[in-house]
């Protein structure tokens, strides 16, 4: 059995929709970054597979996986950064509890 482009895209939407539904009902900073970096990877898988299967003696599709690659990577680092601070000066856990933190 060959995968086909439907395989991946199935397998695509499947990842998008678990990391939507948990960045949407967690409660967790450290949940909500990681769904979204679910989400981000569905999204460069979908778009590595239409690259394959399109154009695949084209590096145009897969060049702007790589860009996605590292702009995931840099969001995720960003934002753990900001989420294991607010957890070491404050003991917040809870997205909830970040609202009183206004001034």
């Amino acid at each position: 059995m060959t995968l086909t482009l439907n395989h991946f895209l199935v397998l695509g939407a499947a990842l998008f929709c678990i990391g939507l539904y948990g960045a949407l009902t967690s409660r967790s900073a450290l949940r909500v970054v990681i769904c979204v970096e679910l989400v981000l990877n569905a999204v460069n898988l979908n778009l590595a597979a239409f690259s394959a299967y399109v154009a695949p003696r084209q590096a145009v599709g897969m060049s702007f996986v790589v860009f996605l690659m590292v702009m995931a990577a840099a969001e995720v680092g960003l934002a753990l950064a900001i989420v294991i601070t607010l957890n070491r000066a404050n003991d917040i856990n809870a997205i909830d509890s970040i609202k009183r933190l206004r001034g």
